[in-house]
Order: structure tokens, then sequence, then C-alpha cells
């Protein structure tokens, strides 16, 4: 059995990244939200299951896995079904290389850029100088991750497509101007089905 605990609301970035996983491996899963407003995720029985205190965190027949980079990963090493990842280990590679990037930098644009404002369509406030910098190496480099117009980030979709996407989909619905070839990539990779399962889910 498989259960998956989010964020409440269901904004989490990397929470959307397990779910997406799951979704695409074509597994069954139980989901189990934790209000981090209420520290739910500090409770005594929270803390028994996730190292870290964090959502995502995966349940599987007793073994349980926070982190979303670990979780994603060990989706891909133990299950069948569609890869989560290019086959070829130096485009594999390349990918976890993304996600990690977008995991660890960035920090004015998260901080600034709530996926609340996607997921609530709250309004966003003007960047500050330091978020705009960020944005503007971020739109080079996912510039030239995305040449020549490419659907995908390395030729077939890959759960780094859902990460770069959505940290683009948060200067989108903040109100800035991102490039239009990035835009047309973050509406292409939007109506991802499984992406499109986690916009709709019910939220409180």
């Amino acid at each position: 059995m498989l259960r998956l605990h989010v964020d409440a609301k269901m904004t989490r970035p990397y929470a959307m990244s397990v779910f997406v996983a799951l979704q695409e491996k074509g597994l069954a899963f139980e989901m189990e939200k934790v209000d981090l407003g209420a520290r739910a995720n500090h409770s005594a029985s929270y803390v028994s299951l996730s190292l870290t205190h964090r959502v995502p965190t995966l349940e599987h027949d007793g073994f349980a896995l926070s982190e979303s980079s670990a979780i994603t990963e060990y989706l891909e090493e133990v299950f069948p079904g569609a890869p989560l990842y290019p086959a070829d280990p130096k485009l594999k590679a390349k990918a976890r290389q993304v996600q990690a990037w977008i995991r660890s930098d960035f920090m004015p644009i998260r901080l600034e850029c709530s996926t609340e404002l996607i997921f609530y369509g709250l309004p966003g406030e003007p960047l500050s100088p330091a978020a705009r910098a960020s944005a503007e190496v971020f739109y080079t480099a996912a510039g030239a991750l995305l040449a020549d117009g490419q659907a995908h980030l390395f030729g077939r979709w890959s759960l780094a497509d859902v990460d770069l996407a959505l940290m683009l989909n948060r200067l989108l619905h903040a109100g800035n101007a991102v490039p239009d070839a990035l835009a047309q990539y973050v509406e292409r990779q939007w109506r991802h089905p499984a992406i499109q399962r986690w916009a709709q889910h019910p939220r409180p």
C-alpha cells in the first residue's frame, strides 16, 4: 500500500512533483493531508514517519521516506511503468541537475512568488531587485535548456519538466513578463493530465 502525505492546501511544489510521479507510474495510493499551519508535521505521529518533519512523505508497506527527490528516485527504481527520467544516464543526470538547481537556488523568487498565487488565484506583487535579478538568471538558463522550441527538456517528458514549469508559472501568476517561448512551454506542460489532476483537486 502507498500513502502520500501532502500539505492540506496542496500548494507545496515538491508534494506536487511526487503526486505527478505516482500518477505517471499508474500507482494506486492514498493521500493524507497534513495541516502545516497547525504544525501537524511536528506531531509525534508524523515525526515518527518523516525524518525531516516535512511534506511530502511517502509510506510504502511499512517503509517511510521524506524529501521529494529521494521519493521519486525510489519510485523509479522500485516500480515499473512510465519512466520518470530519461533512460540515457547523462540525460538522467541533467534532469536531476535541473531539479536540484531549482530546489537549492532562486530563494527570492520562491519567497515573493508563492505557489498559492497559482492554486488560489492570489494577486502578485512587483518583484524586488533581488528577485528580478534571480528571475533574469533563471530565464537565461531555462531558455538555453529549451532552445529551438523544444516541447520538453530532454527530448521526452520527465519530472524535471514539472519542476521547471512550476517555477516559471510562479513568475507568470505574479504578473511578470516571462519570455514568450518559456510562457508557451509552461502552457504546454500545464496541460499534462497528472498536473491537471493536482491543479484541479479540491482545496480548502
